[in-house]
């Protein structure tokens, strides 16, 4: 299949390797130089978006943020531009649910396919082809392309239409904020009860308390390895769009806010860029007690 792929940083670039490794011809647009790992591989750089999408069947995104996805679509020299009538315009960003479905609709308009189709793993799953991915638009198109869906991800479900896939998203990383802020508590509580935090968490994962986050975070936050897999603030943008549906919804998400007023401190300390488990640093500062110290 000719599969474009926008949006080349520390996801898309595994991501878009996967596709190679599976055959598919692949044309990349970045605002960076793309990397000599595709290149090598034989994936096709293009100047803009516009030459991607006149060249692909199916182009997929995979850019930080709503503005973004708009620019990389909808902006001078964009994939609308280079669109006709047939083809399967992907967005694997995280990003608004409401634009979302304003982006579908304009690319409805010119006769293409729209699956808004987040993920969840990060990094290691983006490297591993384990992510989760959460899709949301018609079904027709979800089955032409969950074959490329499958070279990147493990568990693909088709959530329900247009916008579907980023509320899933957005519900995903509340899950994960608060259970990020629950490990680092539990961590935090038992070093400064005077336990070994290493010992207490191999402890908790044979039990119920056993977690992804537990396994992975938690021996981030016992290494304090706070180099990003997922920066602080990407998960600040994710809570943003789960804050500001909330309050549409005329919703009360209290330990969300809580998680995001966290992020805000750990931000206040220059720690942005961060990985989100770096969330301990902003629970540090107000025990006065650094994980693992006597």
């Amino acid at each position: 299949m000719k599969v474009g792929f926008i949006g080349l940083g520390i996801m898309g670039t595994p991501m878009a390797g996967h596709l190679l490794d599976a055959g598919h011809t692949l044309y990349v647009h970045d605002i960076k130089p793309v990397p000599d790992e595709l290149t090598s591989k034989g994936a096709i750089p293009c100047p803009s978006g516009q030459e991607v999408a006149a060249a692909a069947e199916v182009i997929i995104t995979m850019v930080p943020d709503t503005p973004h996805v708009g620019a990389a679509l909808f902006g001078e020299n964009g994939v609308a531009a280079g669109l006709s009538a047939g083809k399967i315009v992907v967005d694997m960003s995280s990003i608004s649910p409401i634009e979302t479905k304003e982006y579908a609709k304009r690319i409805n308009d010119l006769g293409c396919a729209y699956l808004d189709a987040p993920v969840s793993g990060g990094e290691v799953g983006a490297k591993a082809a384990s992510l989760t991915i959460m899709v949301g638009g018609p079904q027709e198109a979800f089955d032409t392309v969950k074959p490329l869906f499958d070279k990147m991800g493990k568990n693909v479900t088709l959530v329900g239409g247009n916008g579907d896939g980023q509320t899933t998203k957005v519900a995903n990383q509340i899950i994960v904020a608060l259970t990020i802020e629950a490990v680092a508590e539990a961590l935090l509580f038992a070093s400064k009860a005077g336990a070994d935090p290493a010992k207490v968490r191999q402890a908790l994962m044979g039990g119920f308390a056993s977690s992804r986050i537990l396994e992975v975070h938690g021996e981030r936050m016992i290494n304090r390895n706070f180099n990003p897999g997922f920066r602080i603030e990407l998960h600040q943008k994710d809570l943003n769009l789960a804050l500001n549906g909330a309050k549409a919804l005329n919703l009360s998400l209290p330990h969300t806010a809580s998680c995001q007023q966290l992020f805000n401190a750990c931000a206040a300390q220059g720690g942005s860029a961060w990985d989100h488990s770096g969330m301990l640093r902003a629970l540090e500062l107000l025990a006065g007690h650094e994980v693992g110290s006597k």
